[in-house]
């Protein structure tokens, strides 16, 4: 284990860069999302 990697095989750099890109990958999936439920409230309330 010279080369420092966790259970998943990836180092603590690959780790952090990995953790950057799903984390703005989820925000603009909510995002999407959010946008999406506003829309469709516009065309057709549902309370």
């Amino acid at each position: 284990m010279a080369d420092n990697k966790s259970l998943t095989g990836l180092t603590e750099e690959e780790a952090q860069e990995f953790h950057g890109i799903f984390m703005s990958s989820m925000t603009a999936f909510f995002g999407v999302v959010v946008l999406a439920h506003v829309l469709a409230w516009l065309w057709r309330p549902w309370l």
